[in-house]
């Protein structure tokens, strides 16, 4: 029997209102000792994450390890997001064994959950695998999480795409939430953070529209 291809987005494609996105831990002192990615690179990236999220409107929890006692402040590009949002500052390693944020993952109801952040083999493995064990569907932003080191990360990555998780990157996350040019309502927010945040891609935009005044779409 032949397969009819139809003009429609896949069902495992992110849109704005079907998840929630978790930055966890985006913290100096996780930073530290974070050597599978470089902190800048890290940073931007985060960065690219929040800005797409807020830009969009997907519900986004922000949460923080020991803020106060150990940790220090989350990273002020994605606060810059979000300006005005709690922390939820917790003491679990494991973001999906603290109350405050299972309650704010409930009150928001969506049964998709994106995560990026710091370790990659501890603070998001821990969510991860809890988030899968109940049902949830959980996608990993790889290139918006880092550990001490790139065996740890991509050993953590592997784990979690094994247990079902599925992996993406910030760039992606960006893009797959805009993914058609003739949404023109939201056309100059996503180049303008893929201007800002999105590395050689963005270059290529400035340098586009600069010289030629072109136009994606």
């Amino acid at each position: 029997m032949p397969i009819t291809a139809k003009p429609a987005p896949g069902a495992k494609l992110l849109t704005p209102t079907d998840h929630t996105l978790v930055m966890i831990d985006f913290q100096s002192q996780m930073a530290f000792a974070t050597h599978s990615i470089e902190a800048v690179t890290l940073r931007n990236n985060a960065a690219l994450v929040a800005h797409a999220a807020a830009g969009f409107g997907a519900s986004t929890i922000l949460t923080t390890v020991a803020e106060k006692s150990f940790s220090g402040p989350m990273f002020d590009e994605i606060k810059a997001a979000f300006p005005g949002q709690a922390m939820l500052d917790r003491t679990s390693m494991n973001t999906w064994e603290d109350a405050a944020v299972i309650k704010r993952v409930n009150e928001i109801g969506k049964s998709r959950i994106v995560l990026c952040g710091l370790w990659t083999g501890v603070c998001i493995v821990g969510p991860a695998l809890s988030a899968l064990d109940q049902g949830f569907e959980v996608y990993v932003i790889a290139d918006a999480c880092g550990d001490v080191s790139a065996e740890a990360h991509d050993r953590a990555m592997d784990r979690m795409v094994q247990a079902g998780a599925q992996p993406m990157t910030s760039l992606q996350y960006l893009l797959e939430l805009q993914r058609d040019w003739a949404r023109t309502d939201t056309y100059e927010m996503t180049t303008g953070i893929a201007k800002k945040f999105g590395g050689a891609y963005g270059l290529g935009i400035i340098y586009a529209q600069s010289m030629f005044g072109a136009h994606e779409g």
